[in-house]
């Protein structure tokens, strides 16, 4: 696009979407030759201010020189970025690279001026500020580190932008005009103003969808039935506040309404702004109604249109087009293929979707990749939302479906800061941004719990994710680490998160077991072991138990210090009726209520008319009001399917509200699983107010300066390069990391002038990869204490396995006995670095006992990674055997850490094995991997993933 004299093609992989402070959309991409028209229809619309502003004096018009220079540019030292809505540009950008004396300039000059125009109608959406994030992104590329701005004191907005980006910033006032000189290497600063102002945007995108104030939906059947007839009756059944139209471009034109709707015949016949369009029509159609969408200014689309990626590659390229064309006009969308979105508060009230039963309004954010998994999750908090555990209900539910634009990403985004959500719930088939994700979740569940089914790892047809290298339970221990509550299945995601909904979290693992069955009782002590919970000896109150027994034990439990949790397990008693249940009913409700901070749950055993009165709680019937539904006065155990001595108002009560609800679950161990979970998600919450640091210790021996010339020089040799023994020695040991020194024996003599060099005692190993670390083969001799054992072992090792050249054998000085480890560290492509460990050996190997850590680890982090494999008894004493420097481990998990996370062109680290020993430790063997690092999405400017 560019003329012959430009030095650089076209780099099309600057252009980004990007979303706005206002929820809207915009593209982002360098400005060519071919944008003079587009340049001069934008400068006619800006005002005479904004142009003073930009040129420092009255400029009306662009000349034909100017329009030339601002179109053509050279990619390097001169580039023009234009952020554009409906193809049209709303903003420019551009930089002009200077010497020392302020006049154009080639590299290596790295300093460069930059200026920025934006339409008055588009300031205040942010559009400066993303703008800024692109630009500098293009400047580092190019190898500017400085950017140089001169702004009018009265332009103060412009300034407002540069100021606030978190850059080091210089800043002095000369003839009349601010300039500012600011470096664009990003700081802690720049990174956490990106990520408030990422989350601020794609959580009004998502707002924006949830909370329209007009709703159209496109492809209402004229006749019942039908997706688009479905969706209309369920928005009207709801009681959507704002306004809602029927659109069919089939309608005869006479026809105004439908069902008492406005009827339209396109979304451009609609008198007035529609915000949320939910599209029913054939894929084929779909393009002609985003067209029409965008051109009446809608500001995001629902689509539940099938045959996109599911179908194919020829569906998956109409999805892109699909995403291209909707955000081209400042469009989000939800899905294609989705099930739909709900919104149960009072001042929305939105059901659009085709969910078969009316969602009960509560504090509980639902969200679905797959239709199918959205109906069962809707349906079972349906069921256990009401009856035995009082009202609990969905804020807001979405089912993204192929989640072609709006993602679990964003929708986490907006409930972060939803005052109307407690509790996030999420099934997710697949994760497109591990690394993003993670970061969210992190921030999330510091302030509200995070519960998440993940897929088997293998994504849908209609999916597309970026690849990751690393296995399905290392991402899930990543989630965990970042505070995830993961569970397997949807019954324990309802499960888990009704009771993080209902109760407080417990403040430990000690768990009070009462009740009217000792079986019952036993089973719940059984399950809690079997949880790493710390159960009390079961009291069994008997069958005879009064509500009055239940009443006393529960408040004894309750305010017993050495009690976190109570599980109260109840069995109905044969022929008692109501009377009786509302008195058991109200004395848990009342005995809860006297200590507030503690969580109670009850196990009861569906018999007889309990399952009959649980059928007709939860009956999915449409109802009238948000309330529960309504039972006989006169059902058997009524009382027990409410636990609660007041009806249930429309909205539940916040979390810490003295009328909070008992969860009740069918099965001691489904009850006690949920408390484990949130036992630990209580944990990780309280270590996360106080999170670690790394100790500054480790600074004194580190040369990172050192090591990055050492790496930059190695990197010369290759793309790819493993390191061979002696760089791979030279690198570690500049971050304090000494690998004990082996020496190669193609001969017994060579072994001998080898143990001879090391001294006595030594190891003789076999190198070759079939033989590498696997002692148990016998490919390795320990405590050779001189020539003779040596040369005998030398030659058995030859007999038994071939020749020296197929064998590789080294020769090493024996380290002090102790406990043999793994430490790896490795950067994935879409998780980030991630930091492992585990015991050396074909055992834990089998067991894929390992654990998990992101990099840059903390020293806690360090801590916790050492004591969460299922084997690290064996570093802290089992069966009499002496404890291990597991401080000195720590410290070296520590050093790898700051490594990688110095230097992403280390990509790839092994230490094996590391031995441990009572004092001290010893590196025996090391391999280190380079490589240009993968692009970090997450250190670069913001925009939308496509995929």
């Amino acid at each position: 696009m560019q003329s012959a004299s430009d030095r650089h093609e076209y780099p099309a992989h600057w252009e980004a979407d990007v979303v706005l402070r206002d929820g809207g959309t915009a593209r982002i991409r360098p400005i060519t030759v071919d944008d003079a028209d587009r340049l001069v229809s934008f400068y006619e619309q800006v005002s005479d201010e904004s142009k003073y502003y930009r040129f420092f004096a009255p400029y009306p018009r662009l000349s034909a020189k100017d329009v030339h220079r601002f179109t053509h540019h050279d990619f390097v030292d001169r580039v023009g970025l234009a952020a554009t809505v409906g193809g049209e540009f709303i903003a420019t950008v551009r930089y002009d690279r200077i010497g020392a004396d302020g006049m154009p300039a080639s590299a290596p000059a790295d300093e460069a001026e930059v200026a920025f125009l934006v339409q008055d109608a588009h300031q205040g959406r942010g559009v400066a500020s993303a703008l800024l994030e692109h630009i500098g992104a293009v400047a580092r590329e190019r190898g500017i580190r400085r950017f140089a701005a001169e702004v009018l004191p009265a332009n103060v907005k412009m300034i407002k932008v540069f100021t606030d980006a978190g850059y080091t910033q210089k800043r002095s006032f000369e003839d009349g005009v601010v300039r500012l000189e600011f470096d664009l290497e990003p700081t802690d600063r720049s990174l956490a103003v990106q990520y408030a102002r990422e989350q601020r945007a794609e959580s009004r995108s998502v707002q924006r969808l949830l909370t329209p104030g007009s709703v159209a939906v496109v492809g209402v059947g004229r006749a019942p039935g039908g997706v688009g007839r479905s969706v209309l009756g369920n928005i009207k059944e709801y009681g959507f506040t704002g306004r809602l139209h029927a659109v069919n471009k089939a309608f005869p034109e006479e026809q105004k309404d439908l069902d008492g709707i406005p009827a339209h015949r396109s979304v451009r016949d609609i008198d007035g702004p529609v915000d949320l369009a939910v599209v029913a029509v054939p894929a084929e159609q779909v393009p002609e109604v985003v067209a029409e969408c965008g051109a009446h200014g809608v500001q995001g689309l629902v689509v539940l249109s099938a045959g996109y990626a599911e179908s194919g590659p020829d569906g998956r390229e109409r999805q892109r087009e699909l995403v291209r064309h909707a955000r081209a006009y400042g469009m989000r969308i939800i899905g294609p293929n989705a099930f739909g979105i709900i919104n149960t508060s009072p001042d929305v009230r939105l059901n659009a979707s085709l969910a078969p039963e009316t969602p009960r309004p509560g504090r509980i954010g639902l969200f679905a990749q797959s239709g199918a998994i959205g109906i069962a999750l809707l349906s079972r908090l349906h069921r256990r939302g009401a009856g035995v555990t009082g009202v609990t209900g969905v804020s807001t539910f979405v089912s993204s479906g192929n989640r072609a634009d709006v993602s679990g990403n964003d929708v986490l985004q907006y409930w972060y800061d939803d005052p109307d959500t407690d509790v996030v719930l999420m099934y997710l088939e697949s994760i497109g941004n591990p690394r993003k994700f993670t970061r969210l979740a992190r921030r999330t569940a510091a302030a509200k719990p995070l519960v998440v089914v993940q897929g088997s790892g293998t994504a849908p047809q209609g999916h597309a994710v970026r690849a990751t290298r690393l296995p399905h339970a290392t991402v899930s221990a990543l989630l965990r680490q970042a505070g995830v509550i993961r569970v397997d299945t949807i019954t324990e995601l309802v499960d888990t998160g009704l009771l993080l909904a209902r109760q407080p979290l417990p403040t430990g693992p000690r768990v009070a077991i009462l009740g009217n069955s000792e079986s019952l009782g036993l089973l719940t002590y059984d399950a809690c072991v079997a949880e790493g919970l710390r159960p009390s000896t079961p009291l069994d109150l008997t069958t005879a138990a009064t509500p009055e027994d239940f009443h006393a034990a529960l408040a004894r439990a309750l305010a017993d210090d050495s009690c976190d949790a109570v599980i109260v397990t109840a069995i109905p008693a044969v022929g008692e009726g109501t009377a009786g249940d509302a008195a058991l009913a109200e004395a848990l409700r009342s005995a809860a209520e006297q200590v507030p901070g503690k969580p109670v749950l009850v196990v009861h055993v569906e018999l007889g008319g309990l399952a009959e009165a649980l059928s007709a709680a939860t009956s999915t019937a449409p109802q009238a009001t948000a309330g529960p539904p309504k039972i006989r006065a006169d059902h058997p155990f009524r009382a027990l399917d409410r636990l609660r001595a007041t009806p249930a108002p429309a909205q539940p009560p916040a979390p810490g509200d003295s009328d909070r609800l008992i969860p009740a679950y069918p099965a001691a161990e489904r009850a006690v699983r949920a408390l484990a979970d949130a036992v630990q998600y209580a944990q990780w919450r309280r270590e996360a107010a106080e999170p670690g640091k790394v100790p500054e210790s480790i600074d004194a021996d580190i040369d990172a300066k050192g090591a990055a010339a050492l790496i930059d020089g190695l990197l010369t040799r290759g793309q790819g390069l493993t390191l061979g023994t002696e760089d791979t020695c030279e690198l570690l040991a500049r971050y304090g990391i000494q690998v004990r020194r082996a020496l190669p024996a193609a001969s017994a003599d060579d072994a001998l002038r080898a143990a001879a060099t090391l001294g006595y005692p030594v190891a003789l190993k076999a190198t070759a990869p079939h033989l590498r670390h696997r002692a148990d083969l016998g490919g390795v001799r320990l405590d050779l204490a001189d020539e003779e054992q040596l040369r005998r072992a030398y030659t058995e090792l030859t007999e038994l396995f071939g020749t020296p050249e197929e064998l590789r054998p080294v020769v090493q000085g024996m380290a002090p006995r102790g406990v043999d480890t793994v430490i790896r560290a490795v950067i994935d492509p879409a998780a980030g670095a991630v930091l492992s460990f585990g015991l050396a050996g074909a055992a834990s190997q089998l067991l894929d006992d390992t654990a998990h850590r992101l990099i840059p680890v903390t020293d806690r982090e360090a801590a916790t990674l050492v004591r969460s494999i299922r084997t690290a008894p064996l570093l802290f004493g089992w069966r009499g055997s002496t404890p291990v420097d597991t401080p000195a481990l720590e410290e070296l998990l520590l050093r790898v850490s700051r490594l990688v996370d110095d230097h992403p062109e280390v990509v790839a680290v092994t230490l094996e094995p590391v031995v441990v020993a009572p004092r001290g430790l010893s590196v025996l063997g090391a391999s280190v991997r380079l490589a240009p690092p993968p692009a970090r999405d997450d250190l670069g400017p913001r925009t939308l993933p496509t995929y």
